[in-house]
């Protein structure tokens, strides 16, 4: 798989929707993720990111215009020892949940599917990734209909040990704008992850589209020490 600028592959479509990136820095001394969400309704833009113990959750920018929470208002990440946890839904206390009864990410996400919001059936995206004693890995998913049919559930499982410095993989949940919103293809993309938090969290920031962008989260993990730094950046502000 050919290895692509990350900034191109965010800014190929209006519509990415929501998408996780993961991967290491290029001087491979950080465990590197992104999570963005994007929203076309009023209720989806109405959102922001804050702070939640290790993690964040969304939260409604203006209580009074919140509609329907369901879908839109949940816990993107979560730690959970070693572990991240990323995803765009509520399976990521599906994940925190089961994993902290001995289930594996993939078990875990057996127990769920895609989004039930006909007509798109929005794709569930997840990623964990794994920091301890120097060493990294990570796996992503996705949970998807089978072009379109509900009735039928694909599950996809990618797992990368020892990831390449300066690379990662991008998934997200839509191909493009559309009604219905077509779903995401493929394996996760192969990216370049490049400059240090500021300038990896401006870089996708920059690259979503400005009408539909809503908030932005990213994190560099230490890989040695297990520390990290964050950056949360939303379109509403007060």
């Amino acid at each position: 798989m050919k290895l692509e600028k990350l900034s191109s592959e965010i800014s190929k479509t209006t519509y990415p929707g929501r998408g996780i990136v993961i991967g290491k820095s290029k001087d491979g001394k950080y465990a590197v993720t992104a999570y963005f969400i994007m929203g076309r309704s009023e209720n989806s833009r109405n959102r922001v990111f804050v702070e939640d113990g290790l993690g964040i959750r969304t939260e409604a920018f203006d209580p009074k215009k919140l509609k329907d929470p369901s879908l839109i208002i949940y816990a993107p990440v979560r730690v959970s020892g070693f572990d991240t946890i990323v995803t765009n839904g509520d399976q990521t206390d599906t994940v925190y949940d089961l994993m902290n009864e001995q289930f594996t990410f993939e078990q875990a996400l057996k127990t769920r599917q895609f989004e039930p919001d006909a007509p798109n059936f929005t794709p569930r995206i997840s990623g964990i990734m794994n920091v301890k004693d120097g060493k990294y890995s990570f796996f992503m998913s996705i949970l998807k209909s089978d072009n379109g049919r509900p009735e039928s559930n694909c599950r996809y499982t990618f797992h990368y040990d020892n990831p390449i410095a300066g690379e990662g993989r991008f998934i997200h949940t839509y191909q493009g704008d559309g009604n219905p919103l077509p779903s995401f293809e493929g394996e996760p993309q192969k990216v370049e992850i490049s400059g240090n938090i500021d300038e990896f969290t401006l870089e996708v920031w920059n690259s979503l589209n400005q009408e539909n962008k809503v908030s932005l989260f990213t994190r560099f993990i230490d890989i040695e020490t297990g520390k990290f730094e964050s950056r949360i950046i939303n379109k509403n502000t007060k």
